[in-house]
């Protein structure tokens, strides 16, 4: 484990837990008690954590862990169900697409595939690492929404969003969503970027969830829209009946992307 992936890995502890003692850190990760102190301390410089007594704690409740220090969890998971949307996507369409850790796998999908061929894709996003990481793919034409930049996640936001797409159509928008229920539908935990995804969605002719297990039956603060606006729930491994029927009720047809190739 390098010094990063460390740092990484013992913020990810504390923002799981909302704090956590120096004694924890250390028995997780099997580092001294001295690395761990070192650690935290560099955090709390970077006013990522704070400093307690003998360990840290989040900033606040509502605390987002920044993406570039985000541990790619269920990451096999989010490599098949990235394989699985760009199945869904047809030679020359245009696809919207928010950020976030599993549109990004799904935008690095898009961008190696050979699918497409002389066609190409489209992809209109507002997250300017996936615009950055696809701006060298010859068969990918880049359109990016206008807005004013989140420095946790590279998400575009404001008012600017809905006004650079009003005159677009596409063909589909993906979304990654931190939470998604029958009674609340797809949250995430920014307003700003709900309302992004939102106007994203307000311009496609279809609405796919590109979500893993551990995003379905939860809900975070701001909504992006009711189960009903959603066409397909993209998703690794099998769906529990309770929320398949809900799914399937709300006219939501489920892709369970496999992991085996």
């Amino acid at each position: 484990m390098t010094a990063q992936q460390r740092l990484n890995r013992v913020l990810e502890l504390v923002t799981e837990r909302g704090n956590v003692s120096i004694a924890e850190v250390s028995g997780a990760l099997g580092v001294s008690t001295a690395t761990v102190r070192r650690d935290l301390n560099l955090l709390a410089e970077q006013r990522l954590v704070t400093r307690t007594h003998g360990g840290a704690a989040v900033l606040g409740s509502g605390y987002e862990l920044p993406l570039q220090y985000k541990i790619p969890r269920q990451a096999e998971a989010k490599l098949a169900i990235a394989r699985a949307v760009t199945e869904l996507v047809e030679p020359g369409a245009s696809v919207g697409l928010n950020g976030g850790t599993t549109t990004t796998e799904v935008a690095r999908a898009l961008g190696s595939s050979e699918r497409f061929g002389s066609l190409g894709v489209t992809i209109v996003t507002n997250a300017l690492n996936i615009a950055y990481e696809l701006s060298v793919r010859e068969h990918v034409k880049i359109v990016v929404t206008g807005g004013v930049p989140r420095a946790k996640s590279y998400e575009l936001v404001g008012p600017l969003v809905g006004s650079s797409l009003q005159d677009f159509s596409l063909d589909l928008v993906v979304l990654g969503v931190d939470g998604l229920t029958s009674r609340f539908g797809a949250t995430t935990i920014h307003e700003g970027e709900a309302e992004a995804s939102r106007q994203l969605a307000a311009v496609a002719g279809r609405v796919v969830i590109a979500a893993d297990s551990t995003k379905l039956g939860r809900t975070t603060f701001a909504r992006i829209c009711p189960l009903d606006r959603v066409d397909v729930l993209v998703t690794d491994g099998p769906v529990a009946p309770e929320q398949a029927a809900d799914l399937a009720a709300a006219g939501v047809r489920v892709v369970e992307a496999t992991t085996a190739r």
